[in-house]
């Protein structure tokens, strides 16, 4: 048995934690059953927003024409785009590797680490089989993988994750999606870009589920120019001849309503099953934690019914000595909160006082076409708490670097009648960027509407679409609606 003062399951934001704990003299061991890096790098953020930047390069040139400018795309090396993003990838995580294997403060292990009791671990599978590691201190941070639901049939097609995705070198003719959530969003946007007649299937009244109900709706509306998007539909067979997929959807019972191709046709109860087909199938529905290897039951870590780890406040597991961050805990699954949970953990590891991690202001992005962002609450989350607040919203081709882009699409902001920031929720180009002026004012200033107000903002800058949200009057009980003033 080998001891070291500090061992993590996981080689993505867990390593942060590593590496903390090594530049403070401990020993420490990582443990990682693939590529290095975790799912962020090899199949997640990374290789994602960068094939999105691409399409949103051919967008851009696409839409010249509304701008007097003659442009034309002669051609197209969608394989070597892919490829290239993916060698890039491979590097970044051969990277790490070499790092980790040089330093003389790191032991790396490669494969599956399966716990024997609360902070030893064997090493199953992989090139350091039947090594056993205890540690003082155990993080688990093996983040999740593509899950999939319950379809009849599907176990015969020749489905897609968005793993495999990634990696596709040929634009499907045809892409039918099953799934409404980002990842969907942003493969739908990416595929349909290049070429594909994309066909989505969502469970919920409109995609993007998690955004705010009016953002989701504004969203779904534009996809449905785009593309055939069947909401409030769940997927319950598929098969596949001749080289095409065909899924059949019932109307979903948990669903208000159901829309086919952006027309809403009724509640679930009063809607026929659908088919659709196409030549690739993409499953894009749910992620599940990397938890059933880990043998927590020789731990006194608990998780919870879909098999994420539970922790407290201060990201400690049920067992001693047992830490869990990131996309495994099931809080937000988000590299950027999994970053920010390992700056907790190290803080909480090696500081006097533990400090519960604060969420209050965690922001999403979903990098398709249009853009969407948010931090705090939604509408929804407001009425249903039967909570005062007030509302507003501000259209970008209201400021004038919108109108110059043709920019479709709204800032929407939340307060409470004090004027303090409940939430904020944007549509539109830069949405992601936009949104960090919000959560640095709820964050590190008074969280309120007035530091937004009192600072200057450029003009005609983008931003100023921003300024203007929160610069006017608020409607209570949000009756405000985009592009009123």
């Amino acid at each position: 048995m080998q001891e070291f003062d500090f061992l993590v399951i996981g080689s993505g934001s867990g390593l942060d934690v590593a590496n903390a704990m090594a530049g403070r003299g401990s020993s420490v061991a990582v443990v990682e059953e693939g590529r290095l890096g975790g799912t962020c790098l090899n199949r997640g953020c990374i290789p994602s927003k960068r094939l999105l930047y691409h399409a949103e390069v051919l967008e851009t040139i696409e839409a010249a024409g509304a701008f007097e400018i003659d442009a034309e795309v002669q051609a197209v090396d969608f394989a070597e785009i892919v490829r290239t993003v993916n060698e890039d990838v491979s590097g970044s995580s051969e990277s790490i590797r070499k790092g980790l294997t040089s330093s003389n403060s790191h032991d790396l292990f490669s494969g599956t680490g399966r716990f024997v009791d609360d902070r030893t671990v064997e090493i199953v599978d992989g090139d350091d089989e039947g090594a056993t590691l205890r540690a003082e201190t155990v993080l688990v941070a093996t983040g999740t993988h593509p899950s999939v639901p319950p379809i009849d049939g599907i176990d015969d097609v020749d489905y897609l994750t968005s793993t495999e995705a990634l990696r596709l070198e040929t634009v499907p003719d045809r892409l039918v999606i099953v799934g409404g959530g980002y990842i969907a969003a942003e493969l739908g946007h990416f595929f349909g870009t290049f070429g594909s007649d994309v066909t989505i299937v969502g469970r919920r009244e409109h995609l993007l589920p998690e955004a705010d109900e009016e953002v989701g709706e504004a969203f779904t509306d534009r996809f449905a120019d785009r593309f055939d998007v069947y909401t409030g539909y769940e997927a319950v067979s598929a098969e596949e001849a001749d080289g095409e997929v065909t899924v059949e959807a019932r109307p979903y019972p948990g669903a208000d309503s159901v829309r086919a191709s952006g027309e809403t046709v009724g509640a679930p109860e009063e809607v026929e099953r659908v088919s659709v087909s196409g030549d690739a199938l993409l499953v894009a529905a749910v992620r599940r934690p990397n938890t059933d290897a880990l043998n927590l039951d020789a731990t006194g870590v608990e998780t919870d019914e879909r098999g994420f780890v539970e922790t407290d406040e201060y990201l400690r597991t049920d067992a001693e000595g047992v830490w869990a961050l990131g996309d495994v805990v099931g809080e937000y699954l988000l590299k950027h909160s999994a970053n920010h949970e390992a700056r907790a953990v190290i803080r909480n590891l090696l500081g006097d006082d533990p400090e519960p991690v604060d969420y209050s202001a965690m922001p999403f992005a979903v990098f398709a076409s249009p853009e969407v962002a948010g931090v705090g609450a939604r509408e929804q989350d407001l009425r249903e708490a039967d909570a005062d607040y007030a509302t507003r919203t501000y259209a970008y081709d209201e400021t004038a670097r919108g109108s110059a882009m043709h920019a479709e699409g709204f800032v929407k902001v939340l307060i409470d009648l004090d004027g303090t920031i409940e939430g904020c929720h944007i549509v539109g180009p830069e949405a992601s960027n936009l949104i960090e002026e919000v959560v640095v004012a709820m964050t590190a200033g008074s969280g309120t509407v007035q530091d937004i107000r009192d600072a200057v903002h450029i003009h005609p800058a983008l931003s100023e679409v921003v300024d203007r949200a929160f610069s006017g009057q608020f409607s209570r009980g949000g009756h405000d609606h985009p592009g009123h003033s």
